[in-house]
Order: C-alpha cells, then structure tokens, then sequence
C-alpha cells in the first residue's frame, strides 16, 4: 500500500469507532470521528475490537474485559502485533506502550514487580469469558508469536522485557496498565511505537446506553466502512 492512498482513508477507518450520538439517521447511527494525529487505517472487527496500521505495523486489541471493569484499577488488553510486509524485523520493549485516558492521562505499561505485586489473578479469571477473538491478521503474519512482557502466575512461563516482531510473526499477549483512581468512561488510544512510527488505537469504554447502539447498529457500521474502503 501507497503513502497516497493510506491517508485519505484514515477518516474512513475511524468513523466507525466512536461513540454515537443522539441524533440517529433511519437506517444508521451518525458518529463522531476520534483523530489520532498520525497517519493509519483504524478499523472495528468486533464491538470491542480494533485494528490499526500504517505501512509499518499492523496492531489488533480486545478490550471487552476492559469495558467490564469501569472503576477498576488494573486494565487488561489483549494484542496482536506484526509488521508489515517486507518491513525489517524490529525489538518491541516495555517502553513502546502507554495509554491515553479520557482525562488527558498517558499510562505506562506496567512493569514486572508491579504485575505481581498486584494480585490480578481475578482479572485473569474473567477474562476466560470476557473476551474476544483478536484474529485479524495481515495474509503476511503466519507465525505464532508470544507477546510475553507478562507471565500467568498459574503456569510455568517467563515474562521478558522486549519482543522481536518480524513481518511474517503475529505475536499475541496481555497487556497491563495500572490506572489510578480506576477505569473511566470514554475515550482511550493504546499507542504503540514502532521503529518509524505510533500506531494510536482508538477504543472507548461505553455507557450502557452507547454500548446497546453500537451492539444493535454494528452490522450497519461495518457495512458502511466496507462499502467505503471501496471506493
């Protein structure tokens, strides 16, 4: 994929993630567009799935257990990472996560001592049920990869501090941030930064009342970017 074509899209990809408004058209709800100030292609594979990507890397998260968890302070992610295409292999570390809160707060990633000082056995527990599939790779990405910067307490495994993603990898994992004063409503990006660029990854804690819009209205959303992407 071109430069010129990639950016003309990132608008397309993005009005299907927000939050929807009162004011609904018959056949499909009216959106408001979060900017992520970069240039990607950002896309809604499920109500609590998002893909972004550039011509660099490609980032899928799974935040239902996250929506589950308002006024919680631990967030857990699940995440897919690869690059793209022909793109050289490049070391992820700890330092390359962070997230944006509502508030206008940037999170780290949660270190080691941290994760297993704070007991998120529960928050594993739940997320056995709380979850969504986050296969959505590019065609390029065919190799099982652990993304390992933390380890389950109830199995044999290492956490490490860094992750070599190569163009044909897809790298899967957990991610945990600690998030003073708990999980809030709206708007959050996950930004991940790779060796020439931020991917920022747009997903918002729904109300109950948003989050049955976007339930009953999905299939319409997702038609449209589609139909779209097309154009």
């Amino acid at each position: 994929m071109k430069e010129k074509r990639l950016l003309p899209l990132v608008l397309v990809g993005l009005a299907c993630l927000c939050v929807l408004t009162a004011g609904l058209r018959a056949q499909a709800p009216r959106v408001n567009i979060p900017n992520p100030g970069v240039p990607q292609i950002t896309t809604l594979e499920g109500n609590f799935t998002r893909v972004a990507y550039n011509n660099e890397a490609y980032t899928i998260i799974g935040y239902q257990l996250a929506q589950r968890s308002i006024g919680e302070e631990w967030m857990l992610l699940e995440v897919g990472l690869s690059l793209r295409d022909k793109t050289p292999d490049f070391k992820l570390t700890r330092g390359a996560f962070s997230i944006e809160t509502p508030d206008g707060k940037t999170i780290p990633l949660a270190t080691i001592t941290e994760h297993r000082q704070a007991d998120t056995r529960a928050l594993e527990n739940r997320s056995k049920v709380q979850r969504d599939s986050i296969n959505y790779f590019p065609p390029n990405a065919s190799r099982a990869c652990r993304l390992g910067f933390f380890a389950d307490p109830t199995q044999r495994i290492v956490a490490y501090d860094e992750v070599t993603l190569t163009d044909q990898s897809a790298c899967v994992g957990r991610l945990y941030f600690h998030v003073p004063g708990g999980i809030k409503l709206g708007q959050h990006w996950l930004n991940v930064k790779f060796a020439n660029s931020t991917l920022r990854v747009p997903f918002r804690i729904f109300t109950p009342d948003e989050e049955k819009l976007v339930s009953k209205n999905f299939k319409d959303i997702k038609k449209q970017v589609e139909e779209a992407f097309k154009k």
